[in-house]
């Protein structure tokens, strides 16, 4: 699987509003600290790691992944299978209620699925759908998905995904985003937990739901509260004091080191998968015509020094990235080392530039974002920077905005290059693919190629693994041949620390990338 792979999960930040105040403050309440913002609770209007956490813990979904088993199951459907190649279909469990009071039945189902793609918000996770033809209700029980494509190996998985939660259409409106004061006060949350306070990217606090009886278990701790932190130093630093009880996204590669060593904590370590890349506009990177942008790629490509930012910026807690699919994955092929060689070549960069008629030094606006991706993004902007710089071939311009802010402008084209990091939805080589390269991509890029997307409609559809994989391989290195709408740079693994008297955390350091609730418990 993923554990040749090396990764700091990274996270976003907000501002902590306790100062001075400890865990104890909060009783039996187990405290989690992180740096992830959240943009919504709407899962309609985010497709982001620092929103779906809290989405994981109060949302019903269709299938979903139970703590620490890697194989996807029935949630709050009883049974989901496909009843014809092109429709897969969902039973849901009888008598299910949001904490309302309202029904949770196949006509909310429907709704959820069909807001998420009538909204298309630029920031939600309406890219998951592109195989999705319609979604009809069978009857109270009952949902068909009615798919574009016949025997689709990924969509089931999907269910799991952000685009998955079950949303009460009593509360939630059609056509937009519906702000998070009202999704708390109106209590549309059918999973294991309710929030029962608010304030966004502050203190969050969660009260378990007595009735839940989904895949991820009875809660074991009646209460969490989640705090936000500014920085990865004050984090760390209430890590270190155990005024929180776990940390979880994000610490930078020394803080680990540091936390490593003490006595009073544990530095858990989960599987890989994350992946960090620079996104190019296709419409506004430098370059007259395509050519030319695709040799300003293509010199890019050639010219960035991966094993430098593993080892001098991240301790090699990051492995270089060479491709979208992270290695280990079954079809992942290192397409950008064989085509572009492991070490920068200078000479190649100035050959693509030259054949294509570009002038140089080429100037790049390269934004980068310092809190979403945690603290060590700035000194890994800064080495990219000099790293381009060092060449001749190009003058990079070097900027950085805060993820509120850059989440909105990253889809405005605002900018020609760009920072981004990738949580998986599943643990599968298409979820390295379809969302950046497929029409309608989360990528937002203008990146849409008949070619790219009918191998990705092969490699979804093809039920032998020898062939799929094949398939995948070959998108891989079309990808980064005549492409390059994004470039992969580093991966790894996920990180959590805790106390030594909270128990669970392996638990929920799985494949699915879900980090849940209901498994912590203090000893």
């Amino acid at each position: 699987m993923l554990g040749v792979v090396a990764l700091v999960a990274a996270g976003c930040g907000s501002g902590r509003t306790d100062e001075g105040s400890g865990a104890a403050d909060t009783g039996d309440a187990i405290v989690v600290g992180t740096t992830d913002k959240i943009v919504t609770l709407d899962p309609a209007g985010a497709y982001d790691n620092g929103s779906f956490t809290p989405m994981n813990q109060v949302y019903p979904f269709l299938m979903n992944f139970a703590p620490g088993n890697p194989t996807l199951a029935p949630d709050a459907a009883e049974s989901c299978g496909f009843s014809q190649p092109t429709v897969y279909t969902c039973k849901l469990k009888p008598g299910l209620k949001f904490a309302n009071g309202n029904p949770l039945t196949a006509t909310s189902v429907k709704f959820s699925y069909d807001r998420i793609t009538k909204i298309n918000d630029p920031n939600g996770p309406a890219s998951l759908l592109g195989q999705l033809e319609k979604t009809d209700v069978v009857d109270d029980l009952t949902v068909a998905f009615t798919l574009k494509a016949a025997n689709d190996q990924t969509f089931p998985l999907v269910l799991a995904t952000n685009a998955g939660p079950i949303v009460d259409e009593k509360v939630f409106p059609a056509d937009k985003i519906l702000d998070d004061a009202e999704i708390v006060e109106k209590k549309p949350f059918a999973g294991p937990y309710s929030i029962e306070s608010y304030q966004k990217n502050q203190l969050v606090e969660y009260k378990a739901i007595p009735d839940y009886n989904g895949i991820l278990g009875k809660p074991k701790t009646d209460a969490i509260t989640v705090r936000y932190f500014a920085t990865t130093d004050s984090l760390k630093i209430d890590t270190q004091n155990n005024d929180i009880d776990v940390g979880f996204r994000s610490y930078s590669p020394t803080d680990l080191e540091s936390l490593a060593g003490m006595d009073n904590v544990v530095v858990h370590e989960g599987i890989g998968g994350e992946l960090r890349y620079i996104v190019f506009n296709m419409n506004t990177m430098p370059g007259d015509t395509p050519e030319q942008k695709l040799a300003v790629r293509k010199a890019i490509a050639s010219s960035v020094d991966r094993d430098a930012l593993s080892n001098d910026v991240y301790k090699g807690n990051y492995l270089p990235a060479y491709s979208s699919v992270v290695e280990g994955l079954p079809g992942a092929k290192p397409s950008y080392k064989e085509i572009y060689g492991e070490k920068p070549n200078k000479e190649a960069a100035a050959k693509f530039l030259a054949d294509a008629g570009v002038a140089t030094p080429v100037v790049l606006n390269l934004q980068y974002n310092p809190d979403h991706y945690g603290g060590s993004s700035s000194e890994e902007y800064a080495a990219i920077k000099s790293q381009l710089d060092g060449t001749g071939l190009f003058t990079v311009n070097l900027q950085s905005t805060e993820w509120v802010t850059y989440q909105k402008e990253r889809v405005q084209d605002a900018y020609p290059l760009y920072q981004l990091g990738w949580f998986p939805d599943f643990v599968d080589a298409d979820n390295y693919l379809t969302p950046f390269f497929a029409p309608n991509n989360f990528l937002q890029n203008h990146f849409e190629n008949p070619v790219i997307t009918d191998l990705l409609v092969k490699e979804t559809t093809e039920p032998d693994k020898a062939k799929r994989e094949e398939i995948l391989r070959q998108v891989q290195d079309e990808l980064a041949r005549n492409y390059i709408s994004m470039l992969p740079l580093l991966a790894g693994k996920q990180f959590a620390v805790s106390g030594k008297n909270i128990a669970g955390v392996d638990e929920t350091l799985d494949a699915s990338f879900k980090f849940r609730y209901t498994v912590l418990s203090k000893n």
